[in-house]
């Protein structure tokens, strides 16, 4: 489902995309190539909205994939200020903080990254069993 909506004098909301997608890794993939695709057309960067967009549907992916459960995807920018990227599964465990993994780990730095390239990010747990991992860029200098 895609909705864009134009900003009235009472929503800040400029423009929108929310889709859902299966907990594959197929649909982990998907999620990056669409945020991409809608940034561009809006006429926004995409790099590291791409790379958050792949470190959270991948872990929605793997750590909060629910059998016959579908993970969500959503884009919003706020006043062309602000990108709001969320990610919400049906698993309802806050995830871990975010540590540096082993030295020789092949997994474990998503969150760090997510850290890295966001200006914030955080968890909001609910309602029951969802949770829903964002971060948010800023875009005005």
């Amino acid at each position: 489902m895609t909705r864009e909506i134009t900003r009235t004098e009472h929503s800040a909301l400029t423009r929108q995309f929310t889709v859902l997608l299966s907990p594959t890794r197929r649909g982990a993939r998907l999620a990056r190539l669409l945020a991409t695709a809608h940034l561009g057309d809006w006429g926004l960067p995409t790099e590291s909205a791409a790379q958050i967009v792949a470190e959270l549907a991948t872990n929605a992916t793997v750590h909060g994939r629910v059998s016959g459960r579908d993970f969500q995807l959503s884009l919003a920018v706020h006043d062309d200020k602000l990108l709001r990227i969320a990610v919400t599964d049906t698993r309802g465990e806050r995830p871990p903080p975010p540590a540096p993994p082993a030295d020789y780990a092949e997994s474990g730095r998503g969150l760090l990254i997510v850290e890295a390239l966001s200006d914030r990010w955080g968890v909001d747990v609910g309602p029951v069993p969802r949770k829903t991992v964002w971060a948010e860029l800023d875009l005005a200098p």
